[in-house]
């Protein structure tokens, strides 16, 4: 369960097949484990040791795959940083991972410096930079399973980011989890265009290994060239984060809706109202599950077995519970927080930087607000940062972003709490419309009327060009909290719209 013994035993078993497509470049499972350990051979020429943390700030590019497989053969640490960082947070981040070394892209290097690191700096595309050319070393001796492989960030949405340090293991755990709940085998060609410092494309990655197949790493998400880019890397499976699939459902059709031989997308929390739409449209089905950066595929489905509108059913090796703020279980069919915990050595984090390491088969506590039905499945209700308190009552952001989402106008809708002058929050809604199409705040307030509470009705309704979204494709709910009730907003009760009693 480490990452070199898996790629040598790739490299035995599946030596010519192709592991992995960056742009122009095809590797075989041979050449991918070589390029490792002459990576390996390179870190070590320039003082990199078994342990050190070596920090990256990098676009998608063989160089960054280069340097975490090579690093974890070396038996280093790979830290790869998020691209959108910059000031106190870069600067918090390269202080807590405690990293010595740098590889960045020249466009990043003002801020790496702005940032006040210190240490060893390498440019990408420069002569200082590790690469495969050095005399391939073997893996280091006595890495197991539980040693650390990756620092990897959170995105920080409700403060500074975290480094989760994760094992070995815990990348092959990924592999074999959703691999078997996706049907991966060794024919298929996984595309993944999410960038690499997120849990997601890298594990995508780990996935395909294990299952012995072909990964496409593709660039920054584009609405407009996504199905192209399918295509275009042959893919069998695809990855969706956040907006993406109402983006993509938004766009008017195309041939390239279909043009393409995928048939499976991970897409994790995806409404129900479009699970069904989207396969008719795309011929993809949206596979839903939950895990995070900290865990591992926790709740899944298996093939033939998927519920529209669910995470799925506790997977094997793994435990869930619903929970109130007070930490006792809730009846099945109430909203409370999901926490989760393990019994399969390595498959969670070792924990966050400058923490304890958590007591083993703890609980882990996840900020997601679920409901577990009584046949044991599970469905999503919100982030319970996400949660507006109004009158009261507790609403789910996302229970409204479904509904206002099913108005034939709306592209997207972030919904999100204001204040209010009675205390506690007002609702309010940031709306982008379909290509094409207007939307009338009031008419899109009376259209949610029949499907939700009188005190979930959003008050404010701001009709923009686009969302701010992260580098994942998630929507920055603190940004648009911040911006708040501004000079377009239109105001519900300014309009003579009785408030909700």
């Amino acid at each position: 369960m480490t990452i070199p013994a898996l790629l040598v035993d790739r490299a035995i078993r599946r030596g010519g097949h192709t592991a992995l497509r960056v742009e122009d470049v095809r590797l075989t499972y041979r050449q991918l484990a070589d390029r490792a350990a002459a990576t390996a051979g390179s870190l070590a020429g320039r003082g990199v040791r078994r342990g050190d943390r070596v920090a990256a700030m990098s676009a998608n590019r063989l160089e960054l795959l280069d340097l975490i497989l090579g690093c974890s053969w070396l038996g280093a640490v790979a830290v790869p940083l998020n691209t959108a960082l910059r000031g106190d947070a870069l600067t918090h981040v390269l202080a807590v991972s405690g990293a010595q070394r740098l590889l960045v892209e020249p466009e990043y290097a003002p801020r790496i410096e702005a940032a006040g690191f210190r240490g060893q700096l390498w440019t990408v595309g420069t002569e200082s930079a590790p690469q495969p050319d050095s005399a391939p070393v073997r893996p280091a001796a006595g890495i197991s399973a539980l040693d650390p492989a990756a620092v990897l960030f959170t995105s920080g949405t409700t403060g500074l980011p975290k480094g989760v340090l994760c094992p070995h293991a815990q990348f092959l755990w990924w592999g074999r989890g959703v691999g078997a709940s996706l049907d991966l085998d060794a024919d298929d060609v996984l595309y993944n265009g999410l960038p690499l410092f997120h849990t997601n494309a890298i594990n995508a990655f780990f996935q395909s290994v294990v299952a012995g197949g072909t990964f496409v790493l593709g660039q920054h998400f584009s609405v407009r060239e996504y199905w192209h880019r399918v295509a275009d890397a042959d893919a069998t499976v695809v990855y969706l984060l956040g907006a993406m699939v109402a983006m993509l459902a938004g766009r008017p059709p195309a041939p390239a809706d279909r043009a393409h031989r995928a048939t499976r997308a991970l897409s994790p929390a995806t409404p129900e109202r479009l699970w069904q739409p989207f396969r008719d449209r795309f011929g993809v089905e949206l596979i839903d599950g939950f895990g995070t950066t900290e865990t591992n595929l926790v709740l899944g489905t298996a093939p033939g077995a998927r519920r529209a509108g669910y995470l799925g059913t506790i997977m094997p090796g793994y435990d869930a519970l619903v929970v109130e703020p007070t930490g006792n279980p809730v009846p099945d069919g109430t909203p409370g927080e999901l926490l989760v915990r393990t019994e399969l050595d390595g498959a969670f984090a070792l924990g966050y930087l400058g923490d304890a390491p958590p007591s083993a088969g703890a609980w882990l506590g996840t900020g997601d607000r679920v409901v577990r039905e009584p046949d044991g499945w599970f469905r999503f209700v919100d982030r319970i940062k996400d949660v507006i308190r109004r009158r009261g009552e507790n609403i789910s952001s996302a229970e409204v972003e479904d509904v206002l989402g099913q108005h034939p106008a709306v592209a997207q809708a972030a919904v999100f709490p204001v204040p209010s002058e009675l205390a506690e929050d007002e609702v309010m809604v940031t709306v982008v419309p379909r290509p094409g199409q207007r939307v009338d705040p009031a008419e899109l307030r009376r259209f949610a009327e029949p499907h939700l509470a009188y005190f979930a009705l959003p008050r404010y309704v701001d009709v923009v060009d686009v969302l701010p979204l992260t580098e994942t494709g998630k929507v920055r709910k603190a940004e648009l909290r911040e911006r708040g009730v501004g000079p377009t907003t239109w105001d519900a009760e300014a309009a003579g719209i009785a408030p909700a009693r």
